[in-house]
């Protein structure tokens, strides 16, 4: 007699895994140690190669921003020592630097380079405990690059012909040259570099949050015997940075900072016969196909956005991932987030730092405040926060609208803004819809789609398959409001000549 089998439903669970993170395990404290850095007291202002007390008398207080400690005093500059500096500037420039060899600035510049490879550990310490960022990043970027920058440019100091191929480069004058506090060393690289390769003299202002790298810079000029007054670096807020814009005896301003005072210096200088590169803020979109190494774009991303807590204008706080794959990609995002360490900037260990500034918490705090009245999710890591110092959580919102201000301003701070999107030409309209154009990326396995995008997303730099990849040849700037002009590469060369 045959049998008959009972059919039975079985009914399957699908679960999504999460990875679960033991949060009570802790690495051992790795620090870097403060001996390896010699930070004075009090600091004067850099004026022809010496070391000059402020006209004023006053000081200012420069602190760690992880532990709120003041680490030194720093001379404030008025208007005549923006005069003393901008004289010693254009002395040196009509007596000695144009019509020294080329070859020779070159040796100059050089020399400057191999010094900060040999001071490299100092530069590194001073840069995180001023600055607040990762001792990791001060060592393996921020130094390394910034002296081969340096390198870069002493190369080009006897071959400015073959760079302007049949015309003659003429260098400007006086480069006034006012840097942020996100890259303080490198920035001033950036600057000095080109100007020097190219001929021209330089006054400097470094941020008043983190002028001590550019101090152990001046310091480093003077040890290597560059002539008086080629360089020269002052120090204090924006009035000090008004004053330099404004000189008259300035024929070239460089500055690297907000859009809001990037406006406010065109419009300072219009009507002058000044040039002017400005590189300005970012809203960077980081795009993600579905046909994407998953894994790698997540990395990139988490770099992207979170390097440096975000102080970053290229950071790529805009992402946008092809809608099927979006729930995957905000899962991997947010177990990643977990396993970020945030604290102590001097611990090896340490990936987020301190962010810059009690002022620039309060600005990232207020904007967190407003994506979640905005009707976006805000996912943060459940790290312990030290209990002293300026520190955010990494964090990340999902369901934001193109329309939301956290979309649209820049944060700068350790903060990402997750939207979707289903076609190219949707994310295209999407990553162009935003005052700025400085950077984007896009994560995709196809050549030609990169292609596609890269040709029509209107940013100054876009990455393919990596971010935040940066070398001394290739040239760095924006559209719109993220500034005009090129630093670095054979396009730094060209914002400090006149061609005959």
């Amino acid at each position: 007699m045959p049998t008959t089998k009972k059919n039975t439903a079985v009914k399957k669970k699908t679960n999504t895994v999460k990875l679960k993170f033991d949060t009570t395990w802790q690495y051992e404290p790795a620090p870097e140690s403060k001996s390896a850095a010699t930070i004075n007291k009090q600091y004067d202002l850099f004026i022809n190669g010496e070391w000059q007390k402020p006209s004023s008398g006053k000081y200012f207080d420069t602190i760690n921003p992880a532990t709120e400690e003041k680490l030194s005093q720093v001379a404030l500059a008025d208007q005549s020592d923006t005069d003393k500096a901008v004289k010693a500037a254009r002395n040196a420039y009509d007596k000695v630097w144009k019509n020294m060899p080329a070859k020779e600035r070159g040796k100059y510049i050089f020399r400057i380079a191999r010094m900060i490879q040999e001071k490299a550990r100092e530069l590194a310490v001073i840069e995180t405990l001023d600055g607040g960022k990762p001792i990791r990043e001060s060592r393996d970027f921020d130094v390394p690059t910034a002296a081969n920058h340096f390198f870069y440019y002493a190369g080009w100091a006897d071959k400015l012909e073959y760079a302007f191929p049949n015309r003659k480069a003429q260098p400007l004058g006086v480069a006034g040259q006012i840097i942020p506090w996100n890259f303080p060393l490198l920035m001033a690289a950036w600057k000095i570099a080109p100007a020097l390769a190219t001929g021209n003299t330089v006054v400097l202002k470094p941020a008043e949050t983190t002028p001590l790298t550019a101090l152990k810079l001046a310091e480093i000029i003077q040890e290597a015997d560059l002539p008086p007054g080629v360089v020269n670096i002052i120090t204090g807020a924006g009035d000090t940075g008004a004053n330099i814009v404004n000189h008259p005896g300035v024929d070239k301003i460089a500055f690297t900072g907000s859009t809001e005072v990037g406006k406010l210096i065109q419009r300072a200088i219009a009507g002058t016969n000044k040039k002017a590169t400005l590189e300005l803020g970012g809203k960077a979109a980081n795009i993600i196909f579905d046909d994407a190494p998953l894994d790698q774009a997540v990395e990139g991303v988490i770099n992207g956005i979170f390097f440096n807590q975000g102080h970053v204008c290229c950071a790529g706080s805009r992402l946008y991932v092809q809608e099927s794959v979006a729930k995957q990609v905000i899962r991997k995002l947010k177990d990643r987030i977990e396993t970020l360490i945030v604290g102590d900037p001097m611990d090896k260990n340490t990936d987020i730092g301190a962010i810059n500034s009690k002022q620039q918490l309060d600005t990232i705090h207020k904007y967190l405040n407003i994506g979640k009245k905005e009707g976006a999710e805000m996912y943060e890591s459940s790290c312990p926060l030290p209990k002293k110092g300026f520190f955010c959580r990494p964090t990340i919102f999902t369901n934001v609208a193109q329309s939301n201000r956290i979309a649209q301003e820049e944060i700068f701070g350790p903060v990402l803004s997750v939207l979707t999107f289903r076609t190219d030409d949707e994310v295209i309209e999407k990553a162009n819809n935003s005052p700025y154009g400085l950077s984007a990326g896009v994560w995709t396995d196809k050549g030609s789609k990169i292609f596609n995008m890269t040709k029509r997303m209107r940013a100054g730099v876009v990455w393919a398959n990596t971010f935040n990849k940066f070398d001394p040849t290739s040239p760095f700037g924006g559209y719109k409001e993220s500034g005009f002009g090129r630093e670095g590469g054979l396009h730094g060369l060209m914002a400090y000549v006149r061609l005959a």
